[in-house]
């Protein structure tokens, strides 16, 4: 999965295993700024304020005040999207070719009543895939029977290859297993440990609120809550609560149950044969599945409905977002999103957004075929570069703009690598979980406390270059919108050609590495902005 807003290591205490899935804890006053950024800090001016943003306001008052958009489509690649959503149900695309509910494929696309995209993890018969493995765990286990007792100067040259690359994935799983159970019996604990000393704190301080600093105050009776008290303290300054430790055990709960397990099939609802790559329909028409909170948020940052008084605005105001699914808690499969970036590129989506990724991808060259189909057919594709504070033009994040072998110089055209920068000026200018490359990451966008919208007309603030990249496809669509005689390569340029750089910016190289200069972590070395960019357009088309 890596669904980029996943986890990242904002809260390191004990035994760094407190982290946070929805938005970084508060972080300290640092540099004059408040704890936290204002809801809208990403589309905010950089020009006349301290925060990084794209300049949103400024681009439709300044340059695009009395131009009339077309409409473009905009897919969004996710685990699925609330399409009911009080600030999406009025941009979210319908295939003008299908009759709602007549289980038929009235325009011929192959696909049953796909009114508003497609289901590729659900089953004929409505059903869903949730929880999934890991391609390392597939990998593991499609090589395990053949190799586990295989003697090496009994194999053949190629055998040895493929039993080498299965002794390092067992090495790694059995690992990342052992690791993931350790995690959650650690988080129990905490939770545990926690959730009972806020109960017996809330007694001795009455009215007080549960605070770091009143715990910290507090002279206990009970010899329990005293000997706890450091844990206590130590835990609300950054952050915990009972809902976020309740969060994180879930986290490692589902790595345990789902990510790293060998014995069960997830795959079997849908009723596909997963090792045929180029298998092209199954799946179903239900667009939001079980967990809708990741897409539904990244949809909401690209287009959530402009001026409406509701919630929060979109940076786009003339999309409309196709939804396709194909990406569990887990996992996603090549074949799946393969055949998704397909179904977009058939169905008129312009831009795509992609904010996942994994570690391994047996079939890339499925995808490698969908990825020149949409750049034959002039449609961008925008991904997310991933959340492990990794240099990721020598680590791999699938799928990837490398054609062929993975790092192969190689690129596809239609293609942009997006990381997430912060909202502060100093420490907080790169987000510190952010992948980067100045050979692989094109440009970077905020992605940090991003407040958009989640399932049941709710809103949150979550983290992860999953949100860094729907930015950058928001400002596509305004870009392509406003100016529909571009050119997807003079789109693509635009982007990134007008991101505002920062010479000299000296920033620390997310992951917890040593200070670098900010433009030696992309190619640009800057950051997205929207003024900048349909000014260029605006020159670019006179």
């Amino acid at each position: 999965m890596k669904l980029f807003f996943r986890i990242c290591p904002a809260l390191i205490i004990g035994l760094g295993l407190l982290t946070t899935a929805r938005g970084q804890a508060p972080a300290p006053v640092v540099e004059g700024l408040p704890q936290s950024a204002p809801t809208d800090w990403h589309l905010l001016d950089p020009s006349v304020g301290p925060y990084q943003g794209i300049s949103l306001e400024r681009a439709y008052e300044e340059v695009l005040k009395g131009k009339t958009p077309e409409e473009i489509v905009v897919a969004v690649i996710d685990g699925g999207i609330d399409i009911e959503h009080e600030d999406l149900d009025g941009v979210i695309w319908t295939n003008p070719g299908e009759i709602p509910d007549n289980n038929q494929d009235d325009d011929g696309n192959g696909y049953v009543d796909d009114i508003h995209g497609w289901n590729f993890i659900g089953g004929p018969d409505g059903s869903h895939v949730d929880g999934e493995t890991l391609e390392l765990t597939r990998e593991y286990v499609k090589l395990k029977p053949k190799f586990e007792n295989a003697k090496p100067d009994e194999l053949s040259k190629k055998e040895l290859a493929a039993y080498t690359y299965f002794k390092e994935l067992e090495e790694e799983y059995e690992a990342k297993q052992s690791e993931a159970e350790m995690g959650f019996n650690n988080m129990l604990q905490y939770f545990f440990i926690f959730a009972k000393g806020k109960q017996m704190a809330e007694e001795e301080l009455g009215e007080k609120p549960f605070t770091a600093e009143n715990v910290q105050a507090l002279e206990p009776a009970n010899d329990t809550l005293k000997e706890i008290k450091p844990f206590l303290v130590s835990l609300l300054e950054q952050g915990a609560t009972v809902e976020r430790l309740q969060s994180d055990m879930e986290y490692f709960q589902d790595k345990m149950e789902y990510h790293y397990n060998v014995e069960s099939n997830f795959r079997e609802i849908v009723q596909d044969n997963p090792d045929d790559p180029n298998e092209r329909y199954y799946g179903n028409n239900d667009v939001e599945g079980p967990d809708a909170d990741h897409g539904t948020h990244v949809a909401g940052i690209i287009a959530a409905e402009r001026g409406n008084e509701v919630g929060m605005d979109g940076v786009a105001n003339s999309v409309k977002i196709m939804a396709l699914r194909a990406v569990p808690n887990g996992d996603e499969r090549d074949k799946d999103i393969a055949n998704a970036i397909r179904y977009a590129v058939d169905n008129g989506a312009k831009i795509i957004n992609m904010s996942f990724g994994k570690d391994y991808s047996p079939n890339k060259s499925v995808v490698d075929a969908a990825v020149k189909y949409a750049q034959k057919k002039k449609v961008l594709l925008i991904h997310a570069a991933g959340n492990e504070g990794a240099d990721i033009d020598y680590s791999d994040n699938f799928p990837t703009k490398s054609l062929k072998k993975a790092h192969s110089g190689k690129y596809a055209k239609n293609w942009i690598e997006v990381g997430a920068n912060s909202w502060g000026r100093g420490g907080r200018f790169v987000a510190s979980f952010s992948n980067y490359g100045d050979n692989t990451v094109d440009v970077f966008a905020p992605g940090v406390d991003i407040y958009s919208t989640i399932p049941d007309s709710k809103y949150d603030n979550f983290d992860g270059t999953s949100m860094a990249s729907p930015v950058v496809a928001g400002v596509a669509a305004v870009i392509w919108s406003y100016f529909p005689e571009l050119k997807y390569k003079q789109v693509k340029k635009i982007i990134l050609e007008s991101a505002i750089r920062y010479p000299g910016k000296q920033v620390k190289t997310p992951g917890g590495g040593d200070k670098v200069d900010f433009d030696e972590l992309s190619i640009t070395g800057g950051i997205v902005n929207l003024y900048e960019a349909v000014k260029m357009a605006d020159e670019m088309t006179k």
